[in-house]
């Protein structure tokens, strides 16, 4: 077997630490929820350290803190819940199909003005948000959306860029003979699209799905503008609703707690999408 040099062994340090670095605010997060009240307290203010596992876990605390989320005991949470769930998968849903569609039309069609549309598109993604947040809001004010998840999830519908970007790219490097034996065969380009390109895209399509998921899943700033109704909040708004709740009283730990139950759905996806993301990535820096 060979003896590892001093150039892999530097490596995998360096591997190591910057591993802990992005590991330990979970880390954190879950022994702080798991400490009692005043020991969780005390970890925050930094008058007390915590060790690397509570002595006495309190696993009490994630029924407790989903119990005291929203204004009704229990449903307050599942409603939270069940609207980031709802929410979170019509967007995935609806950034795929438009991204990818898009992506094939400006990769497989040819018409004029391909090249200057798909520069202007490009140039979206140099807009930040808040650029647009005041004449989105007005115009789904005047649909009658305002206090629905419409405004969350029809853009979703219309593409995103960056995503478009990937799948055009993706979607050029497939033979055109793949293509036109399709199209021999007497399938339509909606049909290519779908049995032919699609399932071709697995690599591009997890990075946008698991991309577009976290993204969904952990923005705050839109919810918080167009829900209005307790019923309709989703978890992040819920999550950052909790700290004034209960003002004057020591949640820290129930705080945490929740932190972590949100987390948790983007931690499985990654795991389970990790091997097709990954080969998303090498696929697009070696062709793109």
């Amino acid at each position: 077997m060979k003896r590892p040099n001093t150039l892999s062994i530097l490596l995998w340090f360096v591997l190591i630490m910057g591993s802990a670095v992005f590991v330990f605010p979970l880390w954190w997060m879950t022994v702080v929820s798991l400490e009692t009240p005043a020991r969780a307290a005390a970890a925050m203010s930094g008058g007390g350290g915590i060790g690397f596992w509570p002595r006495d876990a309190q696993f009490e605390n994630y029924a407790e803190a989903i119990r005291q989320t929203g204004s009704v005991p229990w449903m307050g949470f599942v409603d939270a819940l069940s609207n980031s769930i709802v929410v979170t998968v019509l967007c995935v849903a609806g950034t795929v199909i438009s991204s990818s569609l898009v992506g094939y039309a400006f990769a497989r069609f040819r018409f004029r003005g391909n090249t200057p549309l798909f520069l202007v598109m490009l140039g979206t993604m140099m807009l930040p948000g808040q650029v647009t947040m005041i004449p989105l809001f007005l115009v789904f004010r005047s649909f009658g959306w305002i206090d629905s998840i419409l405004p969350l999830v029809v853009p979703a519908f219309f593409g995103n860029a960056f995503f478009i970007f990937m799948y055009r790219q993706f979607i050029a490097q497939i033979p055109e003979s793949l293509v036109e034996a399709a199209r021999i065969d007497g399938l339509g380009h909606l049909a290519i699209w779908w049995r032919i390109v699609l399932p071709l895209c697995r690599p591009v399509t997890a990075i946008c799905a698991v991309f577009t998921f976290i993204g969904t899943w952990n923005d705050f700033m839109a919810p918080l503008i167009y829900l209005h109704s307790p019923d309709s909040m989703t978890l992040a708004v819920a999550l950052n609703g909790f700290k004034g709740q209960y003002p004057g009283v020591n949640k820290v730990h129930l705080l945490m707690a929740l932190s972590v139950l949100t987390m948790i759905p983007c931690i499985i996806l990654f795991l389970a999408a990790q091997k097709t993301f990954v080969e998303g990535l090498a696929r697009g820096g070696v062709k793109g």
